[in-house]
């Protein structure tokens, strides 16, 4: 085999981030916009948000891009994890609002048509489902989180995508 060949095979082989696989920035985009949309009218979480700096959607967009493989801008542009944590200080997030949050987030994903595949959902449900349990331990009156830590990086988890 060629080294041309060679090469094209890996490229064809190689894994996707799961950034690339939902779509890239423009599908983290329209995912927040949908959602916020929604989040808003909610009753049990919209309070939370009311008020929010109207750039919010794009901001939270830039972090998922980046958590889950994309550029590094939310790291860049906003501050990256530190500035992630200190948004949710003092916030009293309670495990109800938290769930409806993530069942939000699911709703706005089939919604927008982020791959439905199991190996994607499995890995993006992984990471919100951490994310938002940190966010509402790091949001309790009494919480002391670590200020300054890396940013994570989501990736496939034990199921790659699925090519048939």
């Amino acid at each position: 085999m060629s080294e041309t060949t060679s090469e094209a095979t890996a490229a064809v082989d190689a894994v996707p981030s799961l950034y690339e696989w939902a779509g890239g920035t423009a599908a983290f985009e329209k995912l927040t916009e949908v959602f916020y949309r929604e989040v808003l009218r909610d009753e049990l979480v919209g309070p939370l948000f009311r008020g929010m700096d109207p750039g919010h959607p794009k901001y939270v967009a830039m972090w998922l891009a980046e958590v889950f493989g994309g550029p590094d801008s939310y790291s860049t542009e906003r501050g990256g994890y530190a500035h992630m944590v200190r948004q949710h200080l003092g916030k009293a997030i309670s495990e109800p609002q938290r769930r409806r949050w993530v069942n939000l987030l699911m709703d706005a994903a089939d919604e927008v048509g982020l791959p439905d595949d199991p190996e994607f959902r499995a890995a993006f449900a992984s990471y919100i489902e951490w994310g938002t349990r940190l966010a509402h331990a790091n949001s309790q009156p009494d919480a002391a989180p670590p200020l300054e830590a890396p940013m994570p990086h989501w990736g496939w988890g034990v199921a790659p995508p699925y090519r048939p």
